[in-house]
């Protein structure tokens, strides 16, 4: 096995809160172990594209309380086809890049796996998404940040619905799941969350109708996971049609979810993750991601990261239905 001099990080996907921390703890730990550090830019496409830079200390400093990410980021379909692909191991040979630290969410990390698998190289994996749905790690880098910024948003339309005795259908992120929905839905005392892991034959948003709505309670907060078919828009028009005499507004909170400083939280998970991945390569591991797990460092398969289904705590659903009455 090839001695691993030079180290590439990047960051691919969505931008999440806690990437910064991430790429400076990647590079600080990485050259205080005697590695070389390779910044490159745009993600996969930095790497097909050759937009490779020299990363000292002096580059990370003072980037730690700063959201977004100082690599930028992409959603590269080049990187997809097996011709984008040889291009970015030719630009890492061409680089001496020996071993590559990929931040980012499960389609980053599945890019990771299939990269390693093809050209037999050490890929690690830091779980940078704010979905919080990878396997293996109790929370992602950007999550509890997100979090945070859903409950103050909900907090302030609050406000409103109470004013105005509406019912409020608010949508957040998280595709197919639903940890921020249904957490940012017990924080902020919303009467209900709509997401993917409770979908059974129920219909849930009349059960929530029949259960949530009283005399005594005019004023309802409503966090809906995004989704193509049935988002925040759907079960608003749904209201309107089968209980018209309710007032509805829907927000959709969008890309304001992604920004602002990393969490306290956050700048540590990306830290601990971040030095966890020079410890890695260190060790010889290989094709694995860095988490955190019952707060000891833990390291995960990639296949099993990107592949296995994150467990949802159905007793959070229980929790927020006593505290809604």
């Amino acid at each position: 096995m090839t001695k691993i001099k030079t180290i590439g990080v990047l960051t691919s996907g969505g931008d999440a809160p806690g990437m910064n921390a991430a790429i400076r703890a990647v590079t600080r730990a990485g050259i205080c172990q005697g590695y070389n550090i390779k910044g490159i830019l745009r993600g996969y496409d930095g790497l097909i594209n050759n937009e490779i830079v020299d990363f000292t200390t002096e580059n990370v400093s003072g980037i730690i309380m700063s959201g977004g990410t100082i690599l930028k980021t992409a959603r590269s379909k080049e990187f997809r086809t097996v011709e984008g692909r040889k291009k970015a191991y030719d630009n890492m040979v061409a680089n001496n890049i020996d071993a590559l630290v990929v931040i980012g969410g499960n389609g980053s990390l599945t890019g990771a796996m299939m990269f390693a698998q093809e050209y037999d190289i050490c890929c690690i994996g830091l779980p940078g998404t704010i979905d919080n749905d990878l396997y293996g790690t109790d929370s992602t880098i950007g999550y509890d940040t997100t979090l945070n910024t859903i409950v103050e948003c909900v907090d302030r339309i609050r406000d409103t619905a109470q004013s105005h005795e509406r019912i409020f259908f608010v949508e957040v992120m998280g595709r197919d799941a639903g940890f921020l929905a249904q957490n940012s839905a017990i924080a902020s005392g919303a009467e209900a969350a709509i997401i993917p892991e409770d979908s059974t034959d129920v219909d849930q948003l009349a059960r929530f109708m029949e259960r949530g709505i009283r005399k005594s309670k005019k004023s309802c907060i409503v966090i809906v996971s995004e989704s193509p078919k049935c988002g925040a828009l759907y079960y608003a028009d749904r209201v309107r049609n089968e209980f018209p005499d309710y007032d509805v507004r829907v927000s959709i909170l969008g890309h304001l979810q992604r920004g602002g400083r990393p969490s306290a939280h956050d700048r540590i998970l990306a830290s601990r993750t971040g030095v966890g991945a020079i410890d890695a390569i260190r060790q010889g591991q290989r094709n694995v991601m860095v988490g955190v797990r019952n707060n000891e460092v833990v390291y995960i398969p990639l296949s099993e990261a990107i592949r296995s289904d994150k467990p949802f705590d159905k007793k959070l659903i229980t929790v927020l239905d006593e505290l809604s009455i």
